[in-house]
């Protein structure tokens, strides 16, 4: 095994939501912070919905903000649509919500990144935390010395925060068809969840999902409901001045009875009811096919059409996440107002995948298990960028304050 030269003091492993702000958190901390992904224009990509924030979601990134996190600056600079939800009620239950160009998102995060002094960016696939005996500390099976990739080349450090998404052997159901994948187009991580197990970990396995993209050239945007962002947009970032780009808008419609028939009589041909599908599902993403089951009494579902950017015809049809075969997704699709002639750009499609259970962690987001290696986002059950994004800004300040012996944060 090569072991390349520099040594770092923390080690990030996946650059989503979660593994972004915990690189910036650290090496923001004097740490010298290496982020591994494994594909360098994947950075903060915006695997489900174009958006940040919303009910439950929004203040988070408002208290990522405060603590010197970077996803509210990165959606002030690059949304679409900014909104305070709930503005007829209390405070308590306002929330701040803004659609995002998904492309300008990632970009602009990435930009970040590699500004940062003291982190280092690599592309590369982690297959094996590296550990050594640490018999001082009681209970633990060992201590991080860093991690080795599929090439062959090993990373030494004195902390790892892994943020590995639904990548963890990773499957992609499209009605009875699956295949091995981190994310539709990428490739799954198919060792590191067994090194995990090796070392003691108990592993389990969830499923998340998403709706499919839409053509706006094929949407009839004349029958549906048109929502606007607000006159004067309120950014989400304490430092943003004022919102200045152009705002665009977003659509409401609904599906209807004879889209549940179509998906009632197509159940069958669904990896959620056929028992393809093994793992649980997080708790804010139920799929179309579970709300019409289990839902019997209602006779219509939002469907939220949301624009993925400036420069592309792609919808998001929020509502509508399924994993059914693409001929029935058309079909259904085509019954709803306003999308009776609609076309799929990406179809939807459910993915499971390895998450280690979260009761082996300590409230530092240190693992039980092993000094110093932190879990964030997925890996622990997190359903939506934020929770995922709050979990890695807290792993990394908490890595940092390890390494330098101080007390943590909670």
């Amino acid at each position: 095994m090569y072991t390349y030269s520099k040594e770092y003091d923390v080690i990030v492993v996946g650059a989503g939501h979660a593994g972004c702000e915990a690189a910036l958190a650290s090496s923001r901390m004097g740490c010298e912070t290496l982020i591994i992904t494994m594909n360098l224009d994947s950075i903060a990509l915006m695997s489900c919905n174009p958006a940040i924030g919303g009910i439950a979601k929004g203040h988070l990134v408002r208290e990522i903000d405060a603590l010197g996190g970077e996803m509210a600056r990165c959606i002030d600079k690059t949304g679409i649509q900014f909104r305070v939800l709930n503005t007829s009620k209390g405070p308590a239950v306002q929330a701040y919500r803004a659609q995002a160009d998904k492309q300008l998102y990632r970009l602009e995060m990435k930009s970040t990144l590699e500004r940062e002094k003291r982190l280092d960016i690599k592309q590369g696939i982690v297959e094996k935390i590296l550990i050594e005996a640490c018999p001082e500390q009681e209970g633990k099976n060992g201590r991080v010395t860093g991690v080795a990739t599929n090439t062959g080349i090993s990373y030494k450090s004195k902390a790892v925060i892994l943020t590995t998404g639904t990548f963890l052997k990773g499957l992609i159901h499209i009605g009875l068809v699956n295949f091995p994948a981190g994310r539709a187009g990428e490739f799954p991580a198919e060792r590191l969840s067994d090194n995990l197990r090796e070392l003691g970990f108990m592993i389990g396995r969830l499923k998340t999902g998403t709706p499919p993209r839409l053509d706006a050239k094929t949407i009839n945007f004349s029958k549906l409901t048109e929502q606007k962002g607000d006159y004067e947009p309120k950014p989400f970032s304490y430092s943003t001045e004022r919102i200045i780009q152009k705002q665009m808008s977003c659509y409401l419609t609904y599906t209807n009875e004879e889209t549940h028939k179509i998906i009632r009589e197509n159940l069958d041909r669904s990896p959620l009811y056929c028992g393809v599908i093994k793992g649980i599902g997080p708790r804010y993403c139920p799929s179309i096919e579970d709300k019409v089951k289990r839902f019997p009494e209602k006779d219509r579902h939002q469907v939220f059409l949301e624009p993925e950017g400036y420069k592309t015809k792609e919808y998001y049809a929020n509502g509508v996440s399924t994993s059914l075969p693409i001929d029935v997704q058309i079909k259904f699709l085509r019954t709803i107002e306003g999308l009776e002639n609609v076309e799929i750009m990406r179809p939807g499609y459910a993915i499971e995948y390895d998450f280690v259970l979260p009761t082996q962690l300590m409230p530092t987001l240190e693992t039980k298990l092993i000094k110093n290696l932190y879990h964030a986002g997925q890996i622990n059950g997190t359903s939506g960028y934020e929770e995922a994004a709050a979990q890695g800004l807290m792993a990394g300040i908490n890595a940092g304050l390890s390494i330098k012996v101080m007390e943590p944060v909670i």
